[in-house]
């Protein structure tokens, strides 16, 4: 990564040997690296020991979780949060896992639907839950900072199963739990 990303610096107009941008390959280089360490890592991996019997069947929400990740298109950042519902079934996740989860899948080069189906397949394969839902609200750089450059959009991609998706009831109670943390606040 550090001589490309020299190459790069050169292919630009910027001289990769000067003060400033010296110890930049290395830096991009480890960057990179975190930010795409997903592709190193399995599902069983981040979960662990964190699957625990129960024997509640109420809906559980995690809200406002961060998510980060790279446009496989542009490579350009887009960022956001996503709400992630479940029906036990059995069987609970820790709530660390959550963000576990999507910083699995979010740490590649990616695109917003793709993760949100992502994280609701991983937590179906799981637990087999009753239902879940995905709801994840992203803000792109390829289409703030380039191209139509409209800062002030965003992106809602949702995934549902099981419940989430036969009863209009479960997913208007997801919804409106969801409702006041969307980007509109």
């Amino acid at each position: 990564m550090e001589p490309l990303t020299r190459d790069w610096l050169s292919a630009i107009g910027e001289d990769p040997e000067r003060e400033g941008l010296a110890r930049t390959p290395h830096r991009v280089a480890k960057a990179w690296a975190y930010m795409t360490e997903g592709y190193g890592q399995t599902l069983a991996e981040v979960v662990g020991e964190g699957v625990f019997a129960a024997e509640g069947s109420e809906m559980v929400i995690v809200k406002d979780i961060e998510f980060y990740s790279m446009c496989e298109h542009h490579m350009l950042p887009f960022y956001g949060r996503a709400h992630v519902a479940y029906i036990p079934n059995k069987q609970i996740l820790g709530l660390s896992k959550f963000a576990r989860i999507l910083d699995l899948y979010s740490r590649r080069l990616q695109v917003q639907e793709r993760i949100t189906t992502q994280v609701a397949d991983a937590i179906e394969e799981l637990l087999e839950p009753k239902g879940v839902a995905v709801l994840m609200e992203g803000i792109h750089l390829c289409m703030a900072m380039r191209g139509v450059q409209k800062q002030n959009s965003s992106t809602t991609t949702s995934a549902m199963r099981g419940l989430f998706r036969s009863d209009p009831r479960t997913r208007a109670e997801f919804m409106s739990a969801v409702q006041g943390t969307l980007r509109s606040r």
